[in-house]
């Protein structure tokens, strides 16, 4: 079956900076592996994407590395929103983070927030990582400036029933939610492993689980959060927060789509249509993916391009593999090979 090419609007691809984990070269091979063809990427790389010259030294790896195509994420921090307005024109959105994360990145004065919501041009995404009653507050604030706000990776009940709130009393309000927090929860811990269950959000319970799939109308899109460590530093004393997601996304969800739990009209509208309306994307001309929905398949890390190696999904058995991908007429993924070149990938704000 032919389906539109699959946008991600939420991974870390690692550069610059961490680069043993995954940079824009591995990480564009692991989304076409994927089906996806344009990926948004996040700010919080080393050093952080806070100003103009590291906006151009992630541009830069980007033009000359990633085989799909792209956009690149601003980040808020504490005293950049005059200068950040002037770059948004050219970036995926603007990425708040207001809760759990590491660097200078977090912002826990909401006079900081509300200073960002009001430089940042009005008609271009804002992205926010909030939870609990973070993510109320943020809601509450963008209505305030009468802002758009999409809220990333929501993953617990008394959100995704908030976010019904806000969007019934006509808030202008999107979320997304990831393959990990729809399918796995607190109960996998034992078996994953204290490192490698290691994630932010965390995983929730099961009624929080089990309240996503209860409000499936009220969630956006689906987003990988495509977050690679090396399995020695998730297994390590310290381990970092993240999964790989962008080779498991599409099996898992067709699984799902299988299992009758949503259709194939759901799935597209969360994993293109809503991503590309959502985040003014243009159309890819001439892009699309082929997929045997029927395949069944068992979800092995070490089959995986994402140079961390490893899923959360080991063994799990999977229907619907992606045969081919085609991006702007030219074969960039066919059979298990990936043949679109480094550099192929466009910048989607140019």
């Amino acid at each position: 079956m032919r389906l539109p090419g699959l946008i991600d609007p939420h991974v870390h691809l690692r550069e610059p900076g961490a680069t043993h984990k995954e940079d824009w070269d591995s990480g564009t091979a692991a989304a076409l592996a994927g089906g996806f063809t344009a990926v948004l990427a996040m700010p919080n790389t080393q050093p952080p994407i806070t100003d103009a010259e590291a906006f151009a030294l992630a541009g830069g790896a980007a033009q000359h590395k990633a085989r799909c195509d792209y956009a690149q994420y601003l980040g808020a921090g504490p005293d950049n929103a005059a200068m950040l307005a002037g770059l948004a024109p050219q970036a995926a959105g603007l990425k708040m983070y207001l809760d759990h994360t590491y660097g200078q990145l977090r912002l826990d004065d909401m006079a900081l927030w509300m200073a960002h919501f009001a430089a940042w041009p009005p008609h271009l995404p804002v992205v926010a990582h909030a939870e609990g009653r973070t993510l109320a507050a943020v809601i509450l604030i963008a209505s305030l400036y009468d802002r758009a706000v999409h809220l990333a990776h929501v993953s617990r009940g008394e959100e995704i029933l908030l976010i019904r709130a806000a969007k019934e009393k006509g808030l202008n309000v999107t979320c997304e939610v990831t393959p990990h927090h729809l399918l796995l929860s607190e109960a996998d811990i034992p078996s994953l492993g204290a490192g490698r269950s290691q994630v932010r959000p965390p995983l929730a319970s099961a009624a929080d689980r089990q309240a996503l799939w209860d409000n499936l109308e009220v969630i956006d899109c689906f987003a990988t959060d495509h977050a690679p460590h090396t399995l020695a530093e998730k297994d390590g004393p310290n381990p970092p927060p993240g999964f790989p997601g962008l080779e498991t996304a599409l099996p898992l969800l067709l699984s799902a789509v299988h299992a009758g739990r949503l259709s194939l009209d759901d799935l597209v509208a969360r994993m293109h249509t809503n991503p590309r309306r959502i985040f003014h994307l243009p159309d890819q001309p001439e892009t699309w993916i082929e997929v045997d929905l029927g395949a069944r398949r068992e979800i092995r890390g070490e089959q995986m391009v994402t140079r961390c190696g490893w899923t959360p999904f080991e063994g799990w058995q999977a229907r619907g593999s992606v045969l081919r991908v085609v991006l702007r007429g030219q074969d960039a993924y066919r059979d298990g090979q990936v043949l679109a070149p480094p550099g192929y990938g466009r910048d989607l704000r140019k």
